[in-house]
């Protein structure tokens, strides 16, 4: 370990004259710890997303006790702090609305406290990159430890991923293939511990591309959140962050433009969600680095899909972690990485993976033995999407990746929910349906609306896929020939503002085109004419968020969170 040259940075709270320096330690002694409890130790944060309201996230409470022992162990001071919880199944109308507050809590939390080093703790999709994007603009000594996957459902005896396969049994529930029994009696299999989704979802993807980044000790991403290795892993990190603030390793030292070529590939290589190109986006805005959608893009012609898990594959995440998890997969993926990128463990990537291997040639595909020879997701663009839009090919029907279809357009998910089954709908299985208005601006927030149901009329024809396109987000455990993020959004002023019943639309995947099949005079004379939808917010948060939210290709962050904006005039 390096030895330490400068003061530790708590002790500007507490190497002061003025009273409060004495106060500061008066407050210590007032729940209990006395002075050899924090008298020259590092003063480590355990940053805590624990919620009731967010059941992927209500079990961190006993990671953090790990995280104390550990802090403890290694000669730190551990105090625990709440941030705010984002909880997928409860919070309306989406998470993502209320992920940058989140990040913002995570960096006030941090910079105003005397903290020299912090834990994160997260789990649900938008807590980690929530956390670490408040990391990343503090820049103090981080380690982030996500609370891990769910165990396996299993219902008559077959093996169920939340929420992949509740969104296929829905399907048949629609179809009339199974009963309200049977569905009653699946919702009681699904989920059945703690933790986050335990296919491919965005909590399992970040928690990936988060080893990747090198913010994550190796191995956090697939343990069960209910195997007693998370509890030891915790522990490590506790004992890992008094390392990294001797050493004085920050974020902004690991989170190099490597370093995110490193986690784009391995979004790619696992078929990770669509949601994860916007929050890379986001957390590299806080470092100041440009991640254009076209590195995504070029990444992937050049990066196979080799991890067989739902939606895109057979596998869970269970599985993932007992064939070796994200070491063995960036093991087979080596040739690929930078290796000498740096890491948490205060080591390069390459070394903090040595010796890892697959122990499951099934489920870790090999690259020269890959399940696609490209990546799992796909930046489109062209005149209904020209500043970009995402498709995951790896969880698409094949035949629908090159197809031309008339356009059914719901105004927005109201529209959608009040018409998508009725009987006297006119759509047939080759159409495309279109949903505006589900952007950042629009929805408000981009809520993951994007999988939007088959029309009960054609699910009882037995049609299971068709191409769909919104500006909204898509759930990461979703699937299906699905085109999201359309940018700009129609709210904005985008083309999906344009399209009409009937204009033909064009999806070319392996060409990476989307287009409406409009002439372009036409289509600038119905943007003109096309009403804006109302403000949804006059006040608070909401109305800070519409005033300053940035679009889906610049990660939906907020403009003025960016690290230009602190060289902005």
């Amino acid at each position: 370990m390096a030895i330490r040259e400068k003061p530790y940075r708590s002790r500007a709270w507490f190497d002061t004259p003025e009273l409060y320096g004495w106060l500061r330690q008066a407050a210590f002694r007032a729940q209990g710890f006395g002075e050899p409890a924090y008298e020259g130790r590092p003063l480590i944060g355990i940053c805590n997303s624990w919620s009731e309201l967010t059941h992927c996230n209500a079990h961190l409470r006993q990671l953090a006790e790990a995280v104390k022992r550990g802090v403890w162990q290694a000669g730190g001071f551990p105090l625990e702090f709440p941030v705010m919880s984002l909880g997928e199944y409860n919070m309306r109308p989406t998470t993502m609305l209320y992920r940058n507050l989140m990040s913002m809590d995570v960096e006030e939390s941090i910079t105003a406290n005397p903290l020299d080093g912090v834990v994160l703790l997260g789990g649900c999709d938008k807590t980690t990159p929530a956390l670490l994007m408040g990391a990343a603009s503090a820049d103090v000594p981080a380690i982030i430890v996500t609370g891990g996957p769910q165990l396996k459902g299993n219902w008559r005896g077959e093996e169920l991923g939340s929420c992949t396969d509740c969104r296929r049994y829905h399907q048949e529930l629609r179809a009339e293939r199974i009963t309200e029994e049977d569905w009653a009696e699946l919702q009681s299999c699904i989920v059945r511990s703690p933790g986050h989704c335990m296919v491919m979802g965005t909590a399992s993807t970040m928690a990936a591309v988060s080893e990747a980044l090198g913010m994550a000790l190796p191995g956090n991403a697939a343990i069960p959140a209910v195997d007693s290795r998370r509890l030891q892993l915790s522990e490590a990190a506790g004992r890992q962050i008094i390392r990294l603030v001797e050493q004085g390793l920050r974020p902004s030292d690991i989170l190099t433009p490597t370093a995110f070529d490193n986690a784009i590939r391995t979004l790619h290589a696992v078929g990770g969600s669509t949601n994860a190109i916007v929050h890379l986006v986001a957390i590299a805005g806080r470092v100041g680095i440009d991640l254009p959608l076209s590195r995504f893009d070029d990444l992937s012609r050049t990066t196979p899909f080799i991890l067989n898990l739902k939606p895109s594959g057979e596998f869970l995440m269970e599985d993932f972690y007992y064939a070796g998890g994200v070491p063995a997969l960036l093991g087979a993926m080596a040739p690929l990485l930078d290796l000498e990128a740096k890491t948490v463990t205060g080591d390069s990537l390459g070394d903090s993976i040595a010796g890892a291997q697959s122990h499951n040639p099934a489920l870790i595909r090999s690259l020269d033995e890959p399940l696609d020879a490209e990546g799992g997701l796909a930046v489109l663009r062209g005149s209904l999407a020209p500043d970009g839009a995402i498709i995951k090919p790896t969880a698409a029907s094949p035949d629908l990746l090159q197809h031309r279809g008339r356009a059914v357009v719901f105004e927005d998910h109201d529209d959608m929910d009040r018409r998508i089954d009725d009987p006297d709908l006119d759509v047939r299985p080759d159409d495309v349906l279109v949903m505006r208005n589900a952007g950042p601006l629009g929805g408000p927030g981009m809520p993951e609306w994007g999988f939007l149901p088959l029309p009960k009329k054609l699910l009882q024809q037995g049609i299971r896929d068709m191409v769909r396109i919104s500006d909204a987000r898509m759930s990461g455990t979703a699937f299906g020939t699905v085109v999201v993020h359309a940018t700009p959004e129609s709210a904005a002023g985008g083309p999906l503002a344009a399209v009409r019943n009937g204009d033909v639309i064009e999806l070319n995947v392996p060409e990476r085109r989307l287009d409406l099949l409009v002439e372009p005079a036409e289509m600038a004379r119905r943007l003109a004419a096309a009403p804006r939808p109302p403000a949804p917010y006059r006040r608070g948060y909401g109305w800070l968020f519409t005033q300053h939210i940035l679009q889906a290709d610049k990660g939906c962050d907020f403009d003025f969170l960016r690290a230009e904006a602190l060289h902005a005039e």
